[in-house]
């Protein structure tokens, strides 16, 4: 493993896919940076941090055999390592938002943004690219949402520690991955999926209220609630969200 440590750049999901793009990359390659100028989150959302503060880094990964149908396992996989790390850490009422934003009660802690690299119908790499909200003590009034992992046990945390935790279980989690545990890695995420099974107010993108429970993760990724009718309806990112979180 190699661990690229920089001090202010873009967004080290960018750094990364130009290294990428222009020389070869060993597999888990890691970037790190003390801030991003530009830090992205899903769908070109920003990702906002302090220097210095918290963590912010992106991981190369190639893949011999992951067909792009089963790209929602990877997303377990990088998942399940960030909510596992931070569960050491004695936070509480921790769950993954789908498809996987990791809460604190309906607080947000970390953000992940998976980009993938294809070759006809499988995935041949991706960058991993990870954010969590470790020491810093102030969030913008744009982010009402936003904790950290300070902010709720109260006390600073070592970002070094943190990081090479969640690398570790990365690679574990990759592993499985690897072996095709397909199995073994949906159970572990639904397992932690927030509000699974809760009868919960949700809007969709309309803007149109409507109460259903999460059941699941369809094939393709998307997320399958059961509506009041006992219908499933399947819900891609952004065509859904929480009415209150």
């Amino acid at each position: 493993m190699k661990i690229i440590k920089l001090d202010a750049i873009e967004s080290t999901n960018t750094f990364l896919k130009n290294m990428v793009s222009s020389v070869v990359v060993d597999d888990f390659t890691v970037v790190v940076a003390k801030t991003q100028m530009k830090g992205r989150g899903q769908m070109n959302s920003e990702w906002i941090v302090e220097e210095g503060k918290n963590l912010t880094f992106s991981v190369f990964s190639r893949f011999i055999d992951l067909a792009v149908e089963n790209h929602k396992y990877l997303n377990f996989c990088v998942s399940l390592s960030v909510f596992d790390a931070l569960k050491t850490l004695s936070i509480p009422s921790l769950s993954i938002k789908w498809p996987n934003d990791i809460l604190s009660e309906n607080k947000k802690i970390a953000g992940i943004l998976i980009e993938n690299m294809l070759k006809g119908s499988n995935i041949v790499s991706s960058v991993l690219g990870i954010g969590v909200n470790v020491n810093q003590d102030c969030f913008p009034e744009s982010l009402p949402n936003a904790t950290s992992v300070k902010k709720i046990i109260g006390k600073e945390t070592n970002l070094d520690t943190l990081l090479n935790d969640m690398l570790r279980r990365l690679k574990e989690y990759i592993t499985l991955l690897d072996k095709k545990e397909y199995a073994t890695l949906e159970k572990a995420y639904l397992e932690k999926l927030y509000k699974k099974n809760v009868p919960t107010m949700f809007k969709n993108s309309q803007n149109i209220l409507f109460m259903g429970k999460i059941i699941g993760v369809s094939k393709s990724g998307n997320l399958q609630i059961e509506l009041e009718n006992e219908t499933v309806q399947e819900f891609g990112l952004k065509e859904i969200s929480f009415a209150m979180l």
